[in-house]
């Protein structure tokens, strides 16, 4: 038996990430709505262990687009069991935070992602300003000021609401061909994503654009590299890396990388570009097709996606765990679909009862593990996480309006 435990042991430690050096994951690709297989379950169902930094270099922000605790409590009772964890709930810091708009006690994505961004309420729509049309700051633009590394992974389009909100300034979110140019404008040094049809000319098949501009020449001009085909990820290096693998939203399908891939990469460039800097970096991660899977009622396609993106919190949590220093936070915009459960006929299988096909006013939850992830324990605003981080890196004047 000790023997079969240590060969386990070697096999995982193999399978782990190893940040000095390029990683891919190595279980099963996901695919179709049903498939779980790719799913990695913890090995335990303790807490993981606090690190003992007492100062935030890094901070990785993971947004699971939707997810309230009941998409939490589904996907987690369909892969791992009424008594195991998924590996956002084995974070040592639980709270709630409560979401509501400047304008609507259900909010938007817009909204929502500028509070988590900016620290700011503002009207649903508004992204990166005050209700009143004033231009805020996001965490990553004050970071980049600060001269830490920045990047943004999604799987929905990188021009949507959520990541629009940590580089962008619109009064309406649909205004996605300015959000396109603000994106290139705003230099990340990684963003990965989809929505290729608002960074090309008009005259290309599938462009949403109204003009001839073509985004991607003009980033490759200024020094951003950009990829299209998925199969140059793993080779890709550079300063400035600009990801783009469909016309439209991610497909959360084999041959795609997966959100947890993504995330891998994305660390490991960014670990890389700072590694021997005082100043860290700031990434965001977006679980985005959570609130589309809650928006159709599909239970099915809620288990997947709240799954895809705890790989994508793993991947954070595992670089946490090698770099002390690295602060972990993950959330919800909001909660969308109304999700409840309750007792099927068969015992331990929940009856999945929906109550909106809508965004809804619920609370969602908050999991922290790092240096100063205890103030992120209890009931809090969602403007009150981004100005604690803000305080957290040192930064002095958040919320703070764009120059």
């Amino acid at each position: 038996m000790k023997s079969c435990t240590l060969m386990l042991t070697l096999v995982f430690c193999c399978l782990a990430p190893l940040w000095a050096a390029e990683t891919t994951w190595n279980y099963p690709v996901p695919n179709g709505d049903n498939d779980t297989a790719f799913y990695s379950r913890a090995f335990s169902t303790e807490p993981y262990s606090q690190p003992k930094a007492k100062h935030v270099k890094n901070v990785i922000f993971c947004i699971g687009d939707g997810m309230g605790y009941g998409q939490v409590t589904l996907a987690r009772l369909k892969s791992v069991g009424l008594q195991g964890r998924l590996h956002m709930e084995r974070m040592p810091v639980c709270g709630t935070a409560w979401t509501h708009s400047a304008s609507d006690v259900v909010t938007d994505s817009a909204a929502a992602g500028t509070a988590l961004a900016c620290g700011i309420k503002t009207q649903n729509k508004m992204i990166g300003q005050s209700p009143e049309g004033t231009p805020y700051q996001s965490l990553i633009a004050v970071a980049q000021d600060q001269g830490m590394k920045t990047g943004v992974v999604v799987t929905c389009t990188l021009s949507h609401a959520t990541p629009a909100a940590f580089y962008a300034h619109v009064p309406n979110r649909g205004d996605e061909a300015t959000i396109a140019e603000q994106l290139i404008a705003a230099r990340l040094n990684v963003a990965f994503g989809g929505g290729r049809h608002f960074f090309v000319p008009n005259d290309q098949d599938g462009s949403k654009r109204r003009d001839d501009l073509d985004l991607l020449a003009l980033a490759q001009e200024s020094g951003i590299q950009v990829i299209t085909d998925p199969g140059q990820l793993w080779s890709a290096q550079g300063s400035h890396l600009l990801g783009i693998f469909q016309m439209g939203p991610l497909t959360t399908e084999y041959p795609e990388p997966s959100l947890g891939e993504l995330s891998t990469k994305a660390l490991t460039l960014l670990d890389a570009q700072t590694k021997g800097r005082d100043q860290g970096f700031f990434l965001m991660i977006e679980g985005s097709q959570i609130d589309w899977a809650g928006h159709s009622n599909d239970a099915d396609a809620i288990v997947r996606q709240t799954l895809l993106f705890d790989m994508a919190v793993k991947s954070a949590i595992d670089y946490a765990q090698h770099h002390p220093q690295t602060l972990v936070i993950v959330t919800a915009d909001h909660e969308t679909g109304g999700l409840t459960l309750g007792q099927a006929g068969e015992p331990f299988e929940p009856k999945i009862q929906w109550g909106s096909k809508n965004h809804t006013s619920l609370p969602v939850p908050i999991y922290a593990i790092g240096p100063g992830s205890q103030q992120f324990d209890g009931l809090q605003d969602n403007t009150e996480i981004p100005r604690k981080i803000a305080k957290l890196l040192g930064f002095e004047d958040f919320p703070v309006t764009a120059k």
